[in-house]
């Protein structure tokens, strides 16, 4: 069988992240994090630069992956269009991640035996959360969530991760919440699910796939005991 190259990228918030994959397993990664959105200026940088460093042509690649939300939509478009133009010009399969399972993953390296919630930051008291169990199982399905004091109250102690966390770390400062500064979303995160989804050939249909945006934002009600 011969080697599985797949390509990641991660554009949903600020971080800009390539990962080259060789076998579910990182072989090179390039990615900044900057205040100001520079998506469009730095992916296809990141993408030469990740295949230079792996000494690979870009034709050796078996698929490209990439974040499908929910996040930035500049951010998401700017992927999307990328991977789509790679995988029609090199005809390879197109795999997606949500951003927030991508994100989880990532932190698990971190806490295998930690509820997750990963959170990404929309604005003002607004964020995208979902939460997953010690073994990755789904407790709270993706949603944009408009936080207050006792939202996700029921679900502690958990890893609160991703860029909506900061703005949360005072806040929820007397609840039995773990936050962790070390995991933004990553394309580092996406490699172990999507090169099973490679080998399932879960593939997305190019011609019509587009990124998940979440746009209604509503209070999450406390979870009845």
């Amino acid at each position: 069988m011969s080697d599985i190259y797949l390509l990641h990228l991660e554009t949903s918030t600020k971080v800009c992240s390539v990962v080259l994959s060789k076998n579910g397993n990182e072989i090179a990664k390039k990615e900044s994090n900057d205040d100001a959105f520079a998506h469009g200026e730095k992916l296809t940088l990141y993408i030469q630069d990740v295949m230079y460093t792996a000494e690979l042509e870009i034709d050796q690649l078996s698929g490209v992956s990439v974040s499908s939300g929910p996040g930035s939509y500049t951010g998401l478009r700017i992927g999307t269009s990328t991977a789509k133009g790679l995988c029609y010009a090199l005809n390879i399969p197109l795999l997606s991640i949500s951003s927030i399972e991508s994100l989880a993953y990532e932190a698990r390296k971190m806490h295998p035996d930690s509820t997750i919630c990963a959170m990404i930051d929309a604005r003002r008291m607004e964020v995208y959360c979902g939460i997953y169990s010690s073994d990755s199982n789904v407790l709270k399905p993706i949603s944009a969530d408009i936080l207050d004091e006792s939202t996700y109250l029921n679900f502690e102690p958990f890893v609160l991760v991703g860029d909506g966390m900061p703005k949360m770390k005072e806040f929820w400062s007397e609840r039995n919440i773990q936050f962790e500064d070390e995991v933004l979303c990553s394309a580092s995160g996406q490699v172990e699910k999507i090169y099973y989804k490679y080998i399932n050939q879960e593939f997305e249909d190019l011609a019509y796939f587009e990124p998940f945006y979440l746009k209604e934002f509503y209070t999450v009600p406390p979870k009845k005991k």
